[in-house]
């Protein structure tokens, strides 16, 4: 129950912007806008951060609000995964990061481990399509779905991007301190299922 109230917010923020979207009536607006005044103010006080940083942040958007989605590359060498460090928190990730407009998923795959790694890929496979809030990241404002997908080096060489610090391979039982935002133990411990069983089917939820 601790982060409850965080669920709460989110989801008052969620409808206030959806009336906002939708509503028409001037008396419905204002009401939907003092619903979103609201989930800021609670979120400010939750998290004592000022109410202008969590507006621009987390009550900037408008239209009917859905998840954000996140990819994720899986990319194995010799029986070891690929992560990248990232400098924002200097721990361990699959390379990837929020899906951009104009791109499929396995564009915005491909495009993330380039940027991040240096790799050439290709994708392969869909092996995972997750929702973070079934998983233990840490609690968040948004609401997130997470995809997996397998790739295959065909070139490239090991090069640091703009966001990370470190390029490695790292087998399943000596995985370094991950960046717990993006993926997880288990979820990385999962992904070395496909490598056993490469017919395994796609995990999702």
């Amino acid at each position: 129950m601790s982060n409850q109230w965080l669920e709460w917010v989110k989801r008052i923020q969620a409808l206030s912007q959806a009336g906002l979207a939708f509503s028409k009536d001037i008396y419905d607006i204002e009401r939907y806008e003092e619903l979103r005044k609201i989930s800021v103010e609670i979120m400010a006080v939750y998290t004592e951060v000022e109410m202008n940083k969590i507006r621009d942040l987390f009550a900037n958007e408008t239209g009917y609000q859905t998840p954000k989605v996140d990819v994720r590359g899986v990319v194995f060498k010799e029986d070891r995964l690929l992560m990248v460090r990232e400098k924002f928190d200097d721990k361990w990730a699959l390379p990837g990061g929020f899906c951009d407009i104009g791109l499929s998923p396995s564009e915005n795959v491909v495009k993330e481990i380039q940027e991040e790694s240096g790799y050439e890929v290709v994708p392969i496979k869909l092996i995972a399509l997750l929702d973070k809030n079934k998983h233990p990241h840490p609690p968040e404002p948004y609401h997130y779905y997470k995809i997996f997908i397998l790739c295959e080096i065909i070139g490239g060489k090991p090069t640091l991007g703009i966001e990370t610090s470190n390029i490695g391979f790292f087998g399943e039982d000596n995985l370094p301190e991950l960046s717990t935002n993006r993926n997880t133990e288990t979820q990385i411990i999962s992904l070395f299922e496909f490598l056993r069983n490469p017919i395994k089917e796609t995990i999702f939820d």
